[in-house]
């Protein structure tokens, strides 16, 4: 079977985008193999914006590389929730309160800013609200990033990709989708 995976190379129907918590296993939370998902984990499951000569060229490289080379069909946002890079960020956005010591973090973390624009003007009354809506929210921007990169728009127009926006409940473990046309998450 090793050998199988190494002399066929990969050839995965779908790219997943989830956070690097230790607690998000995806293949175990999807019944796969190994070889079927391309998976990519960062700090709070997070594509930035299109900027080829910009910053965090990681997820973008990752992305780049699944679409044109691997030629993936999905791409799916995993968010959850606990999420501590998400926490960090709605402090980062809300108190102008990050650590001194995580300069890569907080950069990172300031992807998270359209997004807490976005739930800041809903009405939150305690700051886990708040932190629930913007894990939620933060899936909608990583999606709308995705769709500003010139390579994912091509191939969406020909329908040759779907994105798909994920948000699971770690103490539940349920899961709940982006439906695409009310852009609200629903229970599956």
């Amino acid at each position: 079977w090793y050998n199988k995976i190494a002399n066929e190379g990969q050839n995965p129907s779908t790219m997943v985008i989830s956070c690097c918590d230790s607690r998000i296993h995806v293949t175990s939370m999807f019944g796969v193999d190994r070889g079927e998902f391309f998976i990519h984990r960062n700090i709070a499951n997070l594509v930035p914006p299109y900027n080829p000569n910009g910053d965090h060229h990681g997820t973008s490289a990752a992305v780049e590389y699944a679409v044109k080379t691997l030629h993936i069909g999905h791409i799916l946002i995993l968010g959850h929730s606990y999420c501590g890079g998400i926490t960090s960020g709605y402090k980062l956005c809300k108190y102008n309160h990050s650590s001194k010591d995580l300069i890569f973090v907080n950069k990172w973390l300031n992807i998270l800013k359209p997004a807490y624009e976005n739930i800041s003007k809903t009405d939150i009354q305690t700051d886990q609200e708040g932190i629930i809506k913007l894990e939620k929210e933060s899936i909608k921007i990583s999606l709308k990033n995705l769709t500003d990169f010139p390579f994912i728009k091509n191939v969406l127009d020909k329908n040759e990709l779907v994105l798909h926006g994920l948000w699971h409940d770690i103490a539940s473990g349920t899961i709940e989708m982006l439906d695409p046309d009310s852009m609200n998450f629903v229970p599956i």
